[in-house]
Parts: C-alpha cells; structure tokens; sequence
C-alpha cells in the first residue's frame, strides 16, 4: 500500500531537465525540465505545478538513466502499467521497480 500511495506521490508531482536543473529553483528545490515533468504537467492532477514537475525532473536526472524515465512516464498514461512492473517476476522489471522506488522516495524527500 505505501508503495501505490508513493508512486501516487510522484506521479502527482513531476519534472525534468539537464545539467543546469538546480538554477532558478524555489526555496532550495531544484527546477529542470524533461520528459517527467512534462508527462506531470500534462496531468490532470491537482497537486501539480511547474516547480514541482521541475523538482520532481531534476531528482529523475539524477537518479534514473533517461530509457528509465521514458519508461516512467508511461505511468501517467496508465497507472496499471505501474501495478504490472512492480508485480512482475521478471529481472528487468525488478531492477527497474527498485531504481524507480529509489527515484520516488528520494523525490518524494527533496520536493515536497
């Protein structure tokens, strides 16, 4: 349950950028700008907002590869694709729930 409450959490949020992603953030929190943050803001959740979809990127840029962020945004289209690869037995999807729930609680730490 905390795991959905989490990926809930992040997918709420939302961000991306390069290297120049901790320019112009608000109060300390990194701003950047990518596929995460445009996938959050392109959401309908009400938490959103450019600086937290900006937050959320840079967090993204440091801790997932960008095939892993492409795959994250795939979550926001459809949540049970989430449900799919944190359930699943296969290797690949393992690693990659990991580095995502390393990525969420991190992001969940340093944007809200």
């Amino acid at each position: 349950m905390k795991r959905i409450v989490l990926l809930g959490l992040v997918l709420g949020l939302g961000a991306c950028g390069g290297p120049d992603r901790f320019d112009g953030g608000r109060g300390g929190r990194p701003v950047a700008s990518g596929p995460i943050s445009d996938a959050c803001l392109g959401s309908d959740r009400k938490a959103r907002s450019p600086a937290l979809c900006g937050c959320i990127q840079a967090v993204a840029n440091d801790t997932l590869s960008g095939a892993d962020q492409r795959r994250a945004v795939a979550f926001y289209r459809d949540l049970q694709s989430a449900q799919d690869t944190r359930q699943s037995q296969r290797a690949g999807d393992q690693r990659f729930w990991a580095a995502y729930t390393a990525y969420a609680e991190r992001a969940e730490r340093v944007c809200t």
